[in-house]
């Protein structure tokens, strides 16, 4: 299996300028151990030529999958300082519920097309998994320090690990605006 490694603009998915071509990734809903962190940054969606902004819980930084139906997709995201405080409180909490929803959406510049497309996203459909666990610690984590990348909307840093649930579940892939691919993740256990 091929697997999917993207590295997304923060400028580009904060401040959108049409003229650059880097991955732009916005993580559009997300719920840890039943709380939802609110879509609460207003962006611009590349693919769109309207200029309408349109919500997000956070801006991507980086986002990987290996490419396998029980491999996990690995995150991170800058979200803003009323996020932060809604996922420190869930960091820092027992977090004995460990179910995870979240969708995403990874662009991407078509050079032919001269346009951007969807690269990499769930199809605005919530895709259901559990936080990554590294022996007894998961994979979870909020920075407490602002990053440096934009300074304005204070923003920081969430790296999440979601392995899926066991569902078989679809993650949408594409190499341009016209070739595209679904892919399982999760495997269905009756």
């Amino acid at each position: 299996m091929a697997d999917l490694s993207f590295s997304c603009s923060i400028d580009q998915g904060f401040n959108f300028h049409p003229d650059a071509q880097d991955y732009v990734g916005h993580l559009t809903t997300l719920k840890i151990g039943g709380v939802e962190i609110k879509a609460n940054l207003e962006v611009t969606n590349p693919a769109e030529s309207t200029g309408d902004n349109v919500p997000v819980v956070g801006v991507l930084s980086d986002i990987f999958w290996g490419g396998g139906f029980a491999e996990g997709i690995n995150f991170s995201a800058q979200v803003n300082v009323n996020n932060k405080t809604e996922l420190a409180k869930l960091q820092h909490s027992d977090l004995s519920n460990t179910e995870v929803t979240f969708s995403f959406n990874v662009y991407a510049y078509d050079q032919a097309a001269k346009k951007f497309y969807l690269a990499f996203h769930s199809n605005e459909t919530d895709l259901e998994g559990l936080v990554e666990k590294h022996g007894s610690e998961l994979n979870f984590n909020i920075e407490m320090d602002p990053s440096p990348e934009v300074a304005n909307p204070l923003n920081f840093t969430l790296t999440l690990g979601v392995m899926p649930k066991e569902l078989a579940q679809e993650v949408h892939v594409a190499v341009s605006d016209t070739d595209k691919f679904v892919k399982q993740w999760g495997v269905t256990v009756s």
